[in-house]
Order: structure tokens, then C-alpha cells, then sequence
């Protein structure tokens, strides 16, 4: 009898008229969804999944377009269908994207409390637990990355200064923003919140980063530590 080998599933499985590479070279890639996006990328699934299913798993786990960008390649690489070799394959083109010869208007620039919320809510979104985030800036306060430092319950254990700034200092950041959700719905900080912020602070004066502010998003609510005057 002859051996029949399992095969992945790749885009060529779908339907040609569904097909992303059929639908981009017709249509432009505008017109393309992030997951059938993100499915060109990956290129093939694996046994018993087409690659769209694997594209949306990994839209499900991040929230978006963002929180993939945001995400280490051993984040990446968690999510069943992506592997290392995929992990850093999406990580090397978010970097060339990054690097791209861009225009300001192309770029987000950080210029309250607002904007904060607005590029990491997704991110944090029905979070069950605490993520500590910071948003390293450049010099004209446009959004250079997001960077995940911890999840769970604040301590000093989780969020230390060396960690906060080694993703500052990687990103060529100008400056910081602290961000971090509470789960319970309040905003307001704890002692351990303050003291954290005030070490990150102290740290930055030191190494030449400015840690502009600390906002703590609660659902619906949200408190910037600079807002209050907990942040000098």
C-alpha cells in the first residue's frame, strides 16, 4: 500500500477567489484583512489547520496589529502554529517596517494621557492580571515600540528598573511612559505602585531617559500619575 503523507494546509487550500495572494494582487493589499495579512506572512499552517486559523489565533492572543509588534519572540512563539523560525520571521519584518524611511504624519505621536490609552487599551483589554507595559518614545514623543516587562501583581521582584530600561535602551528611547492596567477595576495605586514608579524615575534621572508618566488603566477608568502630581 502505498504511504500516504500528511500534508499542512497553505493558502493554497482555499478557495482561489478567497486566496490572500489573489485578493492582494487584484484588489492592493489595502483591501486586505490583518489576519489574511498576516496568513501571507506565515505562508503555511500546520496538519489539520489552514494557515487563516493560525493567523487568527494569533489576532486572538495579542488583541491587534500592536500587540503583535509589542510581543518577544518567545511570546510569539507560545501561540500553537507559530514556531521560533516564524516568530522571528514576523519579528524581522516588524523591524523593517520599523526601520522604514517614514513620514511624521505615518508616526503616533504621544501627547496626553488619551493617546496612551488609545494604542495600549487593546492591548490590556479583559486582562485577568496585572501587565506592566512602557512605551518607549523618541525625541519628538512618537511611538517607537511597546514593551511587555511583566505580568502579574506589582512587586520589585517584577518590575525592576534594569528590566524597564534595558527595553528603553534597546528601543534608542528618548523617553518612557509607564503603563500598567488594575484588574479590580480601580485606579487608584498602591503603595507598591508608587514606590516602583518613584525607583523607575530615579533610575531614569540617572541614565539620561525621562520617565514622563505612569497611568494605570481600570476598565473604563484610568489615573495618570503625572495628572495627580504623584509624578515630579
Amino acid at each position: 500500500m502505498q504511504k500516504i503523507q500528511n500534508k499542512s494546509f497553505t493558502i493554497h487550500d482555499l478557495p482561489k477567489a478567497e486566496r490572500p495572494r489573489e485578493r492582494l494582487q487584484k484588489h492592493g493589499a489595502e483591501a486586505l484583512s490583518s489576519q489574511e495579512l498576516i496568513a501571507l506572512i506565515l505562508g503555511r499552517g500546520i496538519k489539520g489547520e489552514s494557515v487563516m486559523v493560525t493567523a487568527q489565533r494569533l489576532l486572538s492572543r495579542f488583541g491587534n496589529i500592536m500587540g503583535i509588534f509589542s510581543a518577544s519572540i518567545e511570546e510569539l512563539s507560545s501561540v500553537k502554529g507559530i514556531g521560533i523560525a516564524k516568530a522571528s520571521q514576523i519579528k524581522a519584518l516588524f523591524e523593517l517596517a520599523r526601520r522604514k524611511d517614514g513620514h511624521d504624519e505615518e508616526q503616533i505621536q504621544i501627547k496626553s494621557h488619551q493617546d496612551v490609552i488609545k494604542v495600549v487599551r487593546q492591548q490590556l483589554k479583559d486582562k485577568k492580571k496585572e501587565h506592566f507595559l512602557i512605551l518607549c518614545l523618541d525625541t519628538r514623543n512618537n511611538l517607537i515600540k511597546i514593551g511587555n516587562i511583566s505580568t502579574g501583581t506589582l512587586d520589585a521582584n517584577l518590575v525592576h528598573p534594569r528590566e524597564v530600561f534595558k527595553e528603553a535602551i534597546q528601543s534608542l528611547a528618548s523617553s518612557i511612559i509607564l503603563v500598567h492596567n488594575h484588574p479590580s477595576g480601580n485606579p487608584e495605586p498602591s503603595d507598591a505602585d508608587i514606590d516602583i514608579t518613584k525607583r523607575i524615575l530615579e533610575t531614569g534621572k540617572i541614565i539620561g531617559i525621562d520617565v514622563l508618566d505612569h497611568i494605570i488603566i481600570a476598565n473604563n477608568n484610568s489615573l495618570s500619575f503625572k495628572e495627580k502630581g504623584i509624578l515630579k
